[in-house]
């Protein structure tokens, strides 16, 4: 029998690959450690998420993502360190603080004592959720190497994983807290429209101002617009006796631009007002009590028909937006929080809806297959109702698989579209100041256009005219005039007048709850036990057992 003995050189290289082995185990381990378990820290108004990049680099970022673009900033490095992904958000917290009203920006930064304290805690809690991720590897490839071998392992092995082991904690530790100080800042650079507003530096200075110029440009716009119809549009279709003309409104984001809405009411005659939906922009309704915007939506003194978007919830179950607008006076929900659906009688015509299931702070994937369950319960409720001659919802992905519904309505997408039957409502507001601007191939920073519809139907319950208003540039200072078209309503509903309805605004304004099917009971029905004695003041009557309720509102 030959042994063969193997060369010492060989034998510690073997060592040396060995331990660089568990040394990058226990560095991938710690960095995995922190993504698994992130560290957060907080201040009064912001919280922070950070969690190491496993990659490390010469010039290592802090990469930190945000709704409107994402902020790196580059630091040079005394050796490789990892990079760090910091997610910056807003605390509730800070919602209180914009209630009160006027505030500056002072009252929403941190102090150098809270940002001190912040880094502390995070350095902390970053370095000993590594350091145990790196020495849970370690322990686990022991223990594997004793069962491997199936005896204890040897000195030196243990000697190698508990060097890799210093080595990697104190060296990550060492190389982040020598890196990410602001002397060693080397770059920022940012994307999407913060990077945008970052390179146009002022633009946003006297927004107030602008916007109180509003009104009269408004006026003007509508003023140029009724000139045009009655010199160009067939007087049979301008000239049509009005039963119920409808403001249609969508995505509002945070900005009260109700005393412009009054205007277009006061000036085009408007019966009611329907939005359909993202009033608000992160699910907070302290965010629209701090804006006014309850206040402005009460003072237009018509009915205002309201389904939710997916800004006006900060989770799937969240419903204190649409709870807050029960308890506005003129507010019509056409699906309550509990999710009960409702038919509105105004002026002889029937008008359902329902809220969009989705969520400030979803991922965007398959929308429409987000949408799926409330477009299935909506149909499902209306199956054996007469159908409506309106079906609000917010996303278009909803309003295409409504099964039967004269005209439907959508929001969500901040452009006008008309598809058939399907009225696409741009965004009232240009997607207020969070969402206003948005990025452009060449980086220019461009605001999206204002629009609004009027929706005016006949005596007979039949759809005439769609009159559509984009303009442009209000926020910037530059307003311009950019599209007014008239369409015949005849085009989007050609069925409207084949029946011998009667519209009129001496018909009966009333809410009615859509029936549902009783659980395990299949073929019955309970009426629902929510009804409205007055515009979004609701009352809780004895259920009936045999039909629906309905109540008469004031509109």
């Amino acid at each position: 029998m030959r042994l063969t003995t193997q060369h010492p050189a060989w034998a510690r290289a073997g060592l040396v690959a060995r331990w660089f082995a568990i040394l990058v185990a226990c560095y991938l381990g710690g960095v995995a450690a922190t993504n698994l378990s992130p560290t957060t820290v907080e201040t009064a108004h912001y919280r922070a998420t950070l969690r190491l990049d496993p990659v490390p680099q010469p010039r290592p970022t802090l990469h930190s993502p945000t709704i409107v673009g994402d902020v790196d900033l580059a630091f040079t490095s005394p050796a490789l360190a990892p990079g760090l992904d910091v997610a910056v958000s807003v605390r509730e917290e800070i919602t209180a603080l914009l209630s009160r009203g006027s505030v500056s920006v002072r009252a929403l930064q941190p102090s150098d004592e809270e940002v001190s304290a912040a880094i502390r805690e995070a350095a902390i809690g970053v370095g000993w959720r590594f350091a145990l991720g790196a020495a849970i590897v370690a322990i686990a490839f022991s223990v594997a190497v004793h069962y491997a071998r199936r005896r204890r392992p040897e000195r030196t092995h243990l000697a190698m994983v508990a060097s890799a082991l210093v080595v990697v904690s104190a060296g990550t530790g060492l190389s982040t807290a020598l890196t990410y100080q602001p002397d060693r800042f080397a770059a920022l650079s940012t994307t999407g429209v913060l990077g945008t507003v970052q390179r146009n530096a002022g633009l946003l200075e006297g927004v107030e101002s602008r916007a109180e110029q509003a009104t009269p440009y408004l006026r003007n716009l509508l003023a140029l617009s009724q000139a045009l119809q009655e010199k160009f549009v067939p007087a049979d279709l301008t000239e049509q006796e009005v039963s119920a003309r409808f403001l249609l409104v969508s995505d509002i984001h945070g900005a009260n631009q109700y005393a412009l809405m009054r205007t277009i009411i006061e000036e085009e005659g408007v019966d009611a007002v329907i939005d359909t939906g993202d009033l608000i922009n992160f699910g907070q309704v302290q965010e629209g009590e701090a804006a006014g915007i309850f206040r402005g939506i009460e003072s237009l003194g018509v009915p205002y028909l309201f389904v939710s978007g997916n800004h006006d919830q900060s989770s799937p179950t969240d419903r204190a937006l649409l709870r807050r607008m029960a308890r506005v006076p003129n507010v019509v929900l056409l699906q309550d929080p509990e999710g009960i659906h409702r038919e509105l009688s105004f002026r002889g015509l029937r008008i359902t809806g329902f809220n969009d299931p989705r969520y400030f702070g979803d991922d965007a994937q398959d929308p429409a297959g987000k949408q799926a369950p409330a477009v299935a319960a909506y149909n499902q409720a209306m199956e054996d109702e007469p159908e409506s001659d309106l079906v609000l919802t917010h996303e278009p992905y909803a309003a295409t698989g409504v099964e039967s519904g004269r005209v439907l309505l959508n929001g969500h997408i901040h452009t006008s579209v008309l598809e058939g039957s399907r009225i696409q409502v741009g965004t009232f507001t240009g997607g207020g100041v969070v969402s206003h601007f948005i990025a452009t191939d060449d980086e220019e920073l461009r605001g999206q256009p204002y629009a609004f519809d009027l929706l005016t139907y006949g005596p007979r319950c039949a759809l005439t005219q769609l009159t559509r208003y984009t303009y442009r540039n209000l926020l910037e200072g530059r307003p311009a005039y950019d599209n007014i078209q008239v369409i015949n309503g005849a085009t989007i509903d050609p069925r409207g007048a084949e029946e011998p309805r009667s519209c009129s605004s001496a018909a009966e304004t009333t809410i009615r709850d859509i029936p549902v099917e009783t659980p395990g009971e299949q073929g019955t029905t309970a009426p629902a036990t929510v009804t409205t004695s007055t515009l979004g003041t609701p009352t809780t009557p004895p259920p009936t057992p045999s039909t629906p309720s309905t109540s008469s509102v004031s509109p």
